[in-house]
């Protein structure tokens, strides 16, 4: 006999109230899991989408900010390496005087540190990127009481 077969007549062995509530009790476990696997999750999609959304548009901007900040450094004209190492000099001793050394082997320059508080070694990077058109090739940093220690590889623009 087969399982339908057997099915039918365990069915039919029931009386009309136990007919009832098997039937009742497949409909709730069934609601159940269309709830469950059905509506809650696409209830949970829809509660997570306004907080989604704003998130996705601050990447947008933050994305339309580089590409406007790198259209804008295309358009700049290209800096000789002499003049983009003497750029970095005066940067460096404007922002970073007796904290930080700098020495050029051709198209390189090492810049070392010691105690440079991390605020002003994030606006000398900012400032040599965009004045002296270097971009980091190396850095080996530690963190100290008095800052950051340790030595940074640029790239020079080249010729």
């Amino acid at each position: 006999m087969t399982t339908a077969a057997s099915a039918r007549q365990s069915w039919s062995r029931l009386g009309l109230r136990e007919r009832r509530l098997v039937t009742v009790a497949v409909l709730v476990v069934a609601a159940g899991l269309l709830w469950s696997l059905g509506v809650a999750p696409a209830l949970g999609v829809l509660r997570s989408a306004p907080q989604r959304l704003t998130e996705l548009d601050r990447q947008l901007q933050s994305m339309q900010d580089l590409v406007a900040q790198a259209q804008a450094m295309q358009g700049n004209a290209p800096v000789p390496r002499d003049a983009a190492v003497r750029t970095l000099e005066a940067a460096l001793q404007q922002r970073m005087a007796g904290k930080a050394q700098l020495s050029r082997a051709a198209d390189r320059v090492t810049v070392t540190l010691s105690g440079v508080p991390p605020q002003m070694l994030a606006q000398w990077l900012v400032q040599a990127r965009d004045a002296a058109r270097v971009s980091v090739l190396q850095a080996r940093l530690s963190r100290s009481p008095a800052g950051w220690d340790g030595s940074i590889v640029l790239q020079l623009p080249p010729e």
